[in-house]
């Protein structure tokens, strides 16, 4: 048995208690694969994460993400909250404003704005590409829209990270209202072999804004209250799709309330570069221990 330090975190929550939940194991070094699995298996949140000294030289840690059945190569509430967890334990420090995490997707960099309570970080994600799009690019996508009006972009299925289907919605009272169909949604990731849909509508504002629900259907969980990484590709997909729009340099998101939660995403738009992040809060600090064989 091995005891280290264990932080269960609130990511992308501008207030705590409103963002998406995650379990850090700070100190991994001398877990095998197998710990990890089980771990997170009975830890049982959307993910754990497993903190380790860096394989190469120009990172600054390396993470490894685990979804309670298996490792996953990214996701960015997990790799916000991972940064977040050294910046606080003072584990690590920032080169020039970045951190530089080490995944199974590479090396992507984390960019550190203010510290203590207020403190943001933002996460690069890997590069995305529009695998299709319009309303006809899958014969299951209709189903899986049914009962909502769709907004003025066509539905595309894009790829950066992970893979997710995003429409956008007429309104928001249209988007909050709705009630998917989870059985269509889930035909629809399992057909394409991707996380599921994610929709989203504009929000009028004197800061742009959007209102975000994600549904993950192929990973099987019916909704998520904070998505990073399905945020950055609705961002690429709005900067490439309206480049002089008012959403083409970034905006805030809303997701969860239809949970019961309250999240808030930052979107930074800066060129080619999307930048996603927020605000992370400490709920529980406290010691593991674990058979680490």
């Amino acid at each position: 048995m091995a005891r280290v330090p264990y932080l269960h975190l609130d990511v992308f929550a501008a207030k705590p208690g409103g963002g998406n939940h995650l379990g850090v194991v700070l100190d991994a070094a001398d877990w095998s694969t197998a710990a990890m699995q089980r771990f997170a298996r009975w830890n049982n949140l959307v993910e754990t994460t497993f903190l380790l000294p860096p394989t190469r030289p120009d990172a600054s840690y390396r993470v490894r993400i685990f979804m309670p059945h298996h490792e996953i190569p990214f996701a960015s509430h997990p790799s916000i909250g991972s940064a977040h967890a050294l910046l606080e334990r003072g584990l690590v420090q920032p080169r020039d404003g970045l951190l530089w995490q080490e995944c199974g997707a590479g090396i992507l960099p984390m960019r550190v704005e203010g510290e203590g309570a207020t403190r943001c970080l933002l996460l690069r994600p890997p590069p995305e590409h529009v695998v299709s799009t319009e309303l006809d690019a899958h014969p299951m996508l209709a189903a899986a829209l049914h009962g909502i009006p769709v907004g003025e972009l066509p539905p595309a299925l894009v790829e950066g990270g992970r893979k997710w289907w995003l429409a956008e919605v007429a309104d928001e009272a249209a988007l909050r209202a709705w009630q998917p169909n989870h059985a269509a949604i889930g035909a629809l990731a399992r057909a394409t072999d991707s996380m599921g849909l994610c929709v989203f509508a504009r929000r009028s504002s004197s800061i742009p804004q959007l209102v975000v629900r994600a549904f993950p259907a192929g990973v099987g969980i019916t909704e998520d209250p904070a998505s990073g990484a399905a945020n950055g590709l609705i961002a690429a997909y709005l900067a490439k799709a309206e480049p002089e729009g008012p959403y083409a340099r970034g905006y805030v998101v809303s997701q969860g309330r239809e949970l019961g939660h309250d999240a808030e995403l930052i979107i930074r738009i800066e060129g080619n570069d999307i930048w996603v992040g927020g605000r992370t809060h400490t709920v529980v600090s406290g010691t593991l221990d674990w058979d680490v064989a």
